[in-house]
């Protein structure tokens, strides 16, 4: 699918390609035993405390998620939940605000990296499209069909298998948080386990986040014929997250459409996904976040009055329609 595509400030690390971030041993990481610390303090730093234990690569956490109104694969049962916005991913940017990638190719089980470079740039590393068997069959070997189920009902791709999404934000952004290194897991560790240690860590900031809930209470709900203003949005996220989220919208920009014609506003009008932006105490594992405002620009989406669409999804869509 088409993932948004963000200007990333940190070219020069985004080719680094290594197994581990730290080559962090693979024994000592009793989390319990170390001090609680804020990502993106002046404390969490990597001379001074466990990677394993606080988050010192990427510690500015995003939980994104997707608003889309059909998949492309319905007539192979790939279909939309009702009343929700479905999840995206859960990202590492560093505290500035920019972002590596693909930061371990040995962990790289993406069928379509997007973008195909470690650095989106034609001087990065080639990140291989990966060829084997498809990332939830990990899970199937911990048995964790429950967890396969739930991601075929919430995260959901457009255009290709749902399981690729999954694929692809294990392989883009897993690889770059120092607490899913693998010598973090000990020297017991199995194969694949931390693939299913941060699909759950995942689904845990996600669920957390109803902004369809959120939105549905300030009288903001999915509409063909209803337009809304961007503020209305931020203002309803923000008082129940307790922070500002970005918003993002696609579609045409508000000055080439017929109510924008001569306006100087040329943002987007299809409301299409959220950011909800934290730091984190200790792993994001233990989901012990802070909620803090999205780094600027925090939104993609027109700011003129009515200008925004927040389109109903197409019946045809709808999971059990």
């Amino acid at each position: 699918m088409a993932f948004l595509k963000r200007v990333s400030l940190a070219a020069a690390l985004a080719g680094t390609v290594q197994a581990s971030l730290y080559g962090e041993s693979k024994v000592n990481h009793t989390c319990v035993l170390e001090p609680s610390v804020l990502s993106c303090s002046s404390s969490a730093n990597a001379a001074s405390v466990d990677t394993c234990c606080t988050e010192t690569y990427g510690g500015l956490l995003l939980s994104t998620q997707f608003w889309s109104t059909w998949t492309g694969l319905e007539a192979e049962g790939q279909k939309l939940p009702a009343d929700t916005w479905t999840l995206h991913g859960l990202w590492p940017d560093f505290c500035n605000g920019s972002y590596t990638q693909y930061c371990d190719l040995s962990r790289q089980y993406d069928p379509t990296p997007s973008p195909n470079t470690t650095n989106g740039l034609p001087n990065g590393t080639v990140v291989p499209p990966y060829k084997g068997p498809n990332i939830g069959t990990f899970l199937e070997s911990f048995g964790r069909y429950d967890l396969l189920d739930w991601m075929n009902t919430y995260w959901i791709n457009q255009g290709a298998p749902n399981i690729d999404l999954a694929a692809h934000e294990f392989s883009k952004h897993a690889t770059c948080y120092s607490t899913f290194d693998v010598p973090c897991y000990g020297p017991k560790y199995v194969e694949h386990e931390e693939v299913v240690d941060f699909f759950e860590t995942v689904i845990k900031y996600y669920k957390r986040l109803p902004t369809w809930e959120w939105l549905h209470e300030a009288a903001i709900v999915p509409s063909n014929s209803t337009t809304y203003t961007l503020s209305d949005f931020q203002a309803a996220l923000t008082k129940r997250y307790g922070a500002t989220p970005y918003i993002g919208c696609s579609g045409p920009r508000y000055n080439a459409t017929e109510a924008g014609k001569g306006s100087t506003d040329n943002g987007r009008t299809v409301v299409s996904e959220v950011w909800y932006y934290s730091h984190v105490v200790g792993r994001p594992q233990d989901g012990n976040s802070i909620p803090v405002n999205a780094t600027s620009p925090n939104t993609s989406c027109a700011k003129a009055k009515g200008a925004l669409n927040y389109y109903e999804v197409t019946p045809g869509s709808i999971q059990g329609r």
